[in-house]
């Protein structure tokens, strides 16, 4: 990032007074307004769409600013993945000015301005609890807590300088203004960006106990920026990583894509078993983690998340589904040689039994959505039939929806499991990719060797009842 030399001298100035950032309270900074010449944003920079939202606003007589990720990512010479505004308008007051507003959430109350598939969020500027009252302009503000600690309701609007101390981060808290084309920083915010610190806004303990997501947030940023969690932010995250269970399993499903599927999956991953966030979002998985990360799961987790972390980089689409696939294999087949050794059950419905199981369990703390759970089953299912080629199963095989995927899942395992699966890989690797003749003979040489099951058709005994699957 460019060199800013009002911050430059503000920081020697503490540091000569040995009155440090980390001593003060975010209360007593006082408001650092860098110049135009004095940051790296331009208005080319930011989307076409948000500098609508901003103007618009600005015209109809509100305080508009471009807040939070954007202004950071955008001082950091990086490309923000979105654009949020923070405004003095209400929500009410947004939607008389956009005809393509929509009012989204109870928690926080938010304007969505939707052009196409592209979403401005705008919120209001937050005020204290303290100031909850409905006032003449808005008597819808208020706010709620939890006997411990947890915000239910959070709609308690104020100043800007308010909503600077309301926010999470100090690197998030940073303000730019389409009016003059300045940045306000009222937490010293460009002061950490620039000694890469990731900081809470006032007391760690009690922000996370109002909402535990930060906590995720802190990792997911120290990752993704490569910065330095502040002792005081990282000191109570292994203590309050329990709160995790207390929130909803639909909003943790949407926060495990932003940890592990944004490009810094294996980093983040990292962090997050440091700090005991992973086995919150992840109790399966727990069971199968050693002191070395040595185990098939721990492997398999480390492959997948560096695979991922490399698709994206190349531009490369990632589908949620075999991420979570591969991550919950192993525990599935522990899962399935219990079911099978307890029930009596043949090896195929055992593993299907354990499969509803897993995934019945694992959405309990993150809610993987139907549509995500279909193709799981889908790709686990078909590791269990690629072992019969013979006849026309194999030709059979590759007409599935899924076998693109169920292959690459198996090609996968065989990074960490008997040669067996390996060659069985590197079999349907060369018939997929030969020309009929190939295939042809390819099958006719399972036939002749016997693999596969058999082609008479047997007395099947008598199935034992199928213990139940667990329900969530």
């Amino acid at each position: 990032m460019r060199c800013i030399i009002f911050n430059r001298v503000a920081s020697f100035c503490r540091k000569v007074l040995n009155r440090d950032a980390s001593d003060l309270d975010h209360e007593e900074l006082a408001l650092q307004v860098y110049q135009r010449q004095e940051h790296g944003i331009s208005r080319k920079d930011i989307s076409e769409n948000a500098l609508k939202v901003l103007y618009r606003l600005n015209k109809a007589g509100y305080d508009a600013y471009l807040v939070g990720g954007g202004v950071r990512d955008l001082l950091l010479d990086k490309q923000p993945k979105d654009f949020d505004i923070a405004t003095n308008a209400t929500p009410e007051e947004i939607k008389q000015l956009f005809r393509n507003c929509r009012l989204i959430g109870r928690r926080f109350r938010l304007a969505h301005i939707l052009f196409g598939r592209d979403v401005i969020e705008v919120a209001t500027f937050r005020g204290h609890h303290a100031d909850a009252k409905p006032s003449l302009k808005d008597k819808k503000q208020v706010s709620a807590q939890s006997q411990e600690g947890m915000l239910l309701r959070d709609n308690v609007y104020g100043t800007i300088e308010e909503d600077a101390e309301r926010r999470d981060f100090t690197i998030n808290a940073l303000y730019y203004s389409i009016k003059d084309f300045t940045v306000a920083d009222y937490v010293n915010g460009v002061e950490d960006l620039d000694n890469r610190i990731v900081r809470l806004i006032g007391d760690p303990e009690t922000r996370y106990r109002e909402d535990p997501v930060r906590m995720l947030r802190a990792v997911r940023f120290a990752a993704k920026l490569d910065m330095t969690i502040e002792p005081a932010t990282a000191g109570p995250i292994k203590q309050l990583s329990t709160l995790l269970q207390d929130i909803p399993a639909a909003r943790l499903f949407e926060e495990s894509l932003k940890l592990l599927q944004s490009g810094d999956g294996l980093a983040t991953y990292k962090l997050l078993r440091e700090y005991n966030l992973f086995q919150q979002l992840f109790p399966l998985l727990s069971e199968h983690f050693t002191e070395d990360h040595s185990s098939q799961t721990e492997l398999m987790i480390e492959h997948i998340l560096a695979a991922t972390d490399k698709r994206i980089g190349d531009g490369k689409r990632v589908n949620p589904a075999f991420m979570f696939a591969a991550m919950l294999w192993y525990p599935l087949v522990t899962r399935a040689e219990e079911v099978a050794f307890t029930s009596g059950l043949a090896y195929y419905d055992a593993f299907m039994v354990a499969a509803n199981d897993i995934l019945d369990e694992q959405v309990k703390s993150i809610a993987i959505p139907r549509r995500f759970t279909t193709t799981i089953r889908d790709i686990w299912q078909q590791q269990t039939r690629f072992s019969r080629r013979n006849g026309k199963r194999a030709f059979k095989m590759m007409e599935h929806p899924k076998f693109r995927a169920a292959f690459d899942f198996l090609e996968m395992r065989g990074n960490f499991e008997s040669k067996e699966i390996a060659d069985l890989a590197l079999w349907w690797d060369q018939f997929q990719h030969g020309d009929r003749n190939l295939r042809h003979k390819m099958v006719q040489e399972i036939n002749e060797g016997g693999s596969g099951a058999p082609r008479s058709r047997r007395r099947r005994p008598q199935r034992r009842k199928k213990p139940q699957a667990k329900s969530s």
